[in-house]
């Protein structure tokens, strides 16, 4: 068996702020900067989503690219783009919308929509210099327990 990995692209628009509502304004001023700023700010995000699988004898694909893509629109992109995620968006209601979050938020969203194949990795690009990429649950990397 031959495993791929097909990642599809996308991008949507959003707002949110960086705020911790349990620490000063003074503290999240000084660990946030210019993304704590009260009117928001916003990002044009670039979003990849990669599936691994075993190719379709038949077809060829591991999944459609036009139903991997009518996923990430449904479950995603509809309720992500042009959206404040502070505020619009039920599934991020109570966490704070950094990019690390976002992937994890977005592949819990996903994981168990796909038609075929196995989602392998989400990868978020808040800015071009800044990106997050999360494997799931089981991914690679395992944290030490400090207290283990």
């Amino acid at each position: 068996m031959h495993t791929v990995y097909l990642t599809r692209e996308t991008h949507f628009n959003a707002a949110h702020r960086l705020h911790n509502p349990e620490k000063s304004d003074g503290w999240n001023q000084d660990v946030f900067g210019p993304c704590n700023n009260p009117n928001w700010h916003g990002h044009n995000y670039r979003l990849q989503v990669t599936i691994a699988g075993t190719p379709d004898p038949d077809t060829g694909y591991v999944i459609d690219l036009g139903d991997l893509n009518h996923v990430i629109q449904d479950r995603v992109i509809r309720h992500l783009d042009h959206k404040n995620l502070n505020l619009d968006v039920p599934f991020l209601k109570g966490i704070m919308p950094s990019t690390e979050n976002l992937v994890i938020a977005i592949w819990d969203r996903l994981a168990d929509a796909l038609p075929a194949g196995t989602l392998y990795c989400v990868r978020l690009h808040e800015t071009p210099k800044n990106s997050a990429e999360y494997f799931g649950p089981n991914g690679p990397y395992r944290p030490v327990r400090s207290d283990s």
